[in-house]
């Protein structure tokens, strides 16, 4: 059988034996991976930390009848260290990848595994507010799954905004006509901020009160949540997650 070569991000990892571990990749070209990584364990792996979450590598794999073997895997990425120093950041990350795992399991894109990519290097680096990245990350690699949520129009019938009823269940923003009674408004600040979160303004972003950046998250968190029709373990425990984002 063939063996092949691909970029891919860390996405969690299980024990296998006594020396071994399944490690579950989203990768550029090939998707979704799960392979068998022989002996990492040990203190004399090779592989040694190039393949724990949030780690991104170049890996040569054989490819096998139900789990492909890593046979090789070179670092392009070390995020796992500077994330895991900060509990906000690890958090964020560990959203992140549940929520990459979660899509993925069609075949993925090179667009959600770069998005991937550049939300864990960003938060390794504190370059904004970790709960920021993965709130851009997660409106972003929705919109890439095609669940976009609409920000302007009606979700419903298209009818062209203002509005500021967000149902999460109908995709959105909805008119007064589409909107069942009792929808939660939502403040134009935070539209606005869902807005930048999705085109990554990052200087809108990092200029949020923080009212109304826990007041976003709170939708994006809901809105990601219902529409991968089952929860994301990892947001419960982030500081705020359960915040609504309604006023």
């Amino acid at each position: 059988m063939p063996t092949y070569r691909d970029e891919a991000v860390i996405l969690r990892t299980h024990k296998l034996g006594e020396a071994d571990r399944i490690v579950t990749m989203l990768s550029r070209r090939n998707g979704k991976i799960r392979a068998v990584a022989k002996g990492v364990r040990r203190t004399s792996s090779k592989f040694g930390s190039r393949l724990e979450p949030f780690m991104v590598a170049d890996v040569q794999l054989y490819q096998g009848r139900s789990l492909d073997i890593v046979q090789q895997a070179e670092s392009l990425g070390a995020y796992g260290s500077e994330i895991a120093a900060h509990y906000e950041r690890f958090t964020s990350a560990s959203a992140m990848v549940e929520t990459a795992d979660r899509l993925n399991d069609s075949e993925a894109t090179p667009e959600q595994y770069l998005l991937l990519v550049g939300g864990l290097r960003a938060l390794s680096r504190g370059e904004h507010a970790p709960r920021s990245i993965l709130d851009s990350y997660l409106l972003r690699v929705m919109a890439l799954s095609g669940w976009a949520p609409s920000l302007s129009d009606c979700a419903r019938c298209g009818a062209p905004g203002p509005h500021r009823s967000f149902v999460v269940q109908l995709g959105g923003l909805v008119c007064g006509n589409c909107a069942p009674a009792g929808s939660p408004r939502v403040a134009e600040p935070t539209l606005d901020l869902l807005r930048s979160l999705i085109r990554g303004e990052w200087d809108a972003v990092d200029a949020a009160p923080g009212a109304d950046s826990a007041a976003a998250s709170g939708l994006v968190s809901a809105y990601t949540q219902f529409h991968l029709e089952r929860g994301i373990r990892s947001l419960a425990q982030i500081s705020g997650s359960d915040r609504e984002g309604i006023r």
